[in-house]
């Protein structure tokens, strides 16, 4: 397989039950309600970079430091790039007209805040202008301004204008001439990896090689000796043996990326610099940066990972720990690290041609990237535990509001996550009702698909060339689905022959009107985790597909702690139309352990009684009553 470049998201329209009305919930409510917070937080007015500043909101640390502060530039970003995408799918229809008013006038704010020579964040602007570019390991301002190009690209993908396109490009270009091995450069990068990823998207959408080539540097440069963020800390007159984390793996700058193989630190930060050399090793043909993407997926995937797709089990970093060490209860599993995967995943897909980064990236998509959204676009989890006692629920607004836009973006771009173009190929990745025009060798292809994915294994893709025309066609076989079936054009095809690296490759003159249909049976599944994880050990988790189930009280007539499944048990699926938005859920008999009143201790085991037990999507959990949830169930 060549190296697949995304459908953009404005030649894709999704249609579906599921994920059409998310899109819709997210551009009527999400985008409205995250700007009044940001407004409310004072984040717009903190653009007005001239004014006086007011007392310093939301004090994060002993020291007075506000770390939240210094990077609300970055939210106002993520909030301009998925009003964006909103805007590119429903342009001048009802409240878009307003959306996109905000959008403008934002962008005026931004402009007119830039700095003569390019320069732009509002913290170190109004509140320490002399300090700019000297806390490189803590204070974001190159995080920011990553968060800013890639809104500027969507802008620009999305609406065809230039406005803020112009003021990322200046900030760049600024960026570039600060940073690099010439004289007088700082040889810095940022301690929260974004801007590598940011500058790639730019390259690809202006041509211009040097933004590849800063991207290039600050992926070369991390992890070197002497250590900038020691030497920075240094030129700030602090010992850098004071550093508040102790250790260098929390910004993944510990070793240059080419050498490492383990995943560390703060779990957003790490996936952010994987986007950048997925990205780069496509671009340039990096084998070393392509070797060590794989080396970190291998850890990730193996010992790291929870069966939701969420990741970065500490609240203490944020991020990784050791080995197989994923509780449940206290999980942090933060949403935007679960997004971050979802983008990796997503690169590596596009960058190696393998199914298993593809069935990574539906399994955080599905269940813990899409639980950090409410069914009414209102309220969002920071960290997503795979059990509760009943006490953790979304919140309307935080602290640190970094998720709330981060999951809008994911969702409002969905469309450019499903389709994919090489030389001489298109490939579906994500199988969602909908349609996807593209350019195969320079010939239109329209791909319709129909189906009630994820609750029916049912798909029919329609191929519609302009004209009749070579290619191949590359659909996803998942690594859950055990027994695929293929027709095409009402012939049965022999998927033995056809499927690499999970994609079954369909090489043929297609002429419009041919069609595929793809049977993707959806059994219950049973998932055990690696003896290893001591959280999961003599349990079971829920699969159907793609999606991972939960335990929920509200369902269940007894306290979930006491409940076990019997392995030989029988599990049915139903869908729900009028639950949860429409879901498929799973019921069966379970045993209820029973108490002895007043028995604390006792010899014998206690009684284990049937119960019906049900469980709904993980993703759509702490909608009802608030109560207990689990994943992971005893297995008697």
């Amino acid at each position: 397989m060549s190296v697949h470049r995304p459908v953009p998201f404005t030649a894709v329209a999704l249609g579906d039950r599921l994920w059409a009305g998310r899109q819709r919930v997210v551009r009527e409510r999400t985008m409205p309600l995250l700007y009044a917070q940001c407004e409310k937080a004072g984040m717009i007015e903190a653009l007005d970079v001239r004014a006086p500043p007011g007392p310093l909101a939301l004090p994060f640390h002993g020291d007075g430091i506000s770390t939240p502060v210094m990077y609300w530039d970055s939210d106002l970003a993520k909030w301009i790039e998925a009003a964006s995408y909103a805007l590119a799918m429903h342009a001048g229809e009802g409240p878009d007209s307003a959306l996109g008013a905000r959008v403008d006038d934002l962008i005026a704010r931004v402009a007119d805040a830039q700095q003569p020579d390019g320069y732009c964040n509002s913290y170190f602007q109004r509140r320490e202008p002399a300090k700019r570019w000297t806390n490189l390991r803590d204070a974001h301002e190159l995080y920011c301004a990553g968060h800013l190009i890639e809104a500027a690209v969507a802008h620009a993908q999305a609406t065809g204008k230039d406005s803020l396109l112009t003021v990322a490009r200046r900030l760049a270009d600024h960026i570039g001439q600060t940073f690099g091995a010439g004289d007088g450069q700082k040889r810095g990068y940022c301690g929260h990896a974004e801007i590598e990823l940011a500058l790639v998207r730019l390259y690809r959408l202006t041509a211009e090689p040097r933004y590849l080539d800063l991207a290039r540097f600050f992926i070369d440069e991390r992890g070197r000796q002497p250590h900038y963020f020691d030497v920075e800390a240094r030129a700030r007159g602090e010992d850098p043996a004071d550093y508040w984390h102790r250790t260098h793996e929390y910004t993944q700058s510990h070793r240059p990326v080419r050498e490492q193989d383990r995943v560390v630190g703060h779990a957003v930060r790490a996936m952010y610099l994987y986007c950048a050399m997925a990205d780069l090793a496509a671009e340039l043909g990096d084998v070393s940066l392509r070797q060590a993407c794989r080396r970190l997926w291998d850890d990730l995937t193996g010992k790291r990972l929870y069966v939701t797709g969420g990741l970065g089990a500490s609240a203490r970093n944020e991020g990784f720990t050791t080995d197989h060490d994923l509780p449940n209860e206290t999980a942090y599993a933060e949403t935007c690290a679960a997004v971050g995967l979802v983008l990796w995943a997503h690169r590596m897909a596009l960058l190696e041609g393998d199914g298993r980064y593809a069935d990574v990236m539906e399994r955080a998509l599905y269940n813990g990237a899409l639980s950090g959204l409410a069914l009414d676009g209102d309220r969002f989890f920071y960290s997503n535990p795979l059990a509760s006692r009943g006490t953790h629920h979304r919140w309307a607004w935080h602290s640190c509001p970094c998720c709330p836009a981060n999951i809008a973006r994911l969702i409002a771009s969905l469309g450019s996550y499903v389709y994919s173009v090489g030389a001489g190929e298109a490939a579906v990745h994500l199988y969602i009702q909908g349609q996807g025009r593209m350019q195969v060798d320079g010939t239109a292809v329209t791909l319709t698909q129909t189906t009630d994915y994820p609750w029916d294994g049912t798909i029919a893709i329609q191929v519609d060339p302009d004209a009749p025309t070579d290619f191949a066609l590359r659909l996803r076989i998942p690594g859950w689905c055990r027994s695929a079936r293929m027709t095409l054009n009402g012939q049965p095809v022999d998927l033995g022959r056809l499927v690499v690296h999970g994609y079954a490759r369909i090489d043929r003159r297609w002429q419009a009107g041919d069609r595929i249909d793809l049977e993707l049976p959806m059994p219950v599944e049973r998932v055990y985790a690696h003896p290893e994880v001591r959280a999961a050990q003599g349990c079971v988790a829920l699969q159907r597909g793609p999606i991972v189930y939960c335990l929920e009280a509200v369902d269940n007539p007894v306290p979930l702690g006491r409940l076990a499944l019997p392995r030989a048990e029988e599990i049915q699926a139903r869908f729900e139309p009028d639950l949860l938005g429409g879901v498929v859920t799973l019921t069966g008999m379970a045993v209820a352990l029973q108490p002895v009143e007043g028995e604390l201790y006792r010899p014998e085991p206690p009684r284990a009684l049937p119960v019906q037990f049900k469980a709904v999507p993980y993703h759509a959990w702490d909608h009802r009553q608030p109560g207990e949830m689990l994943v992971w169930l005893p297995e008697a």
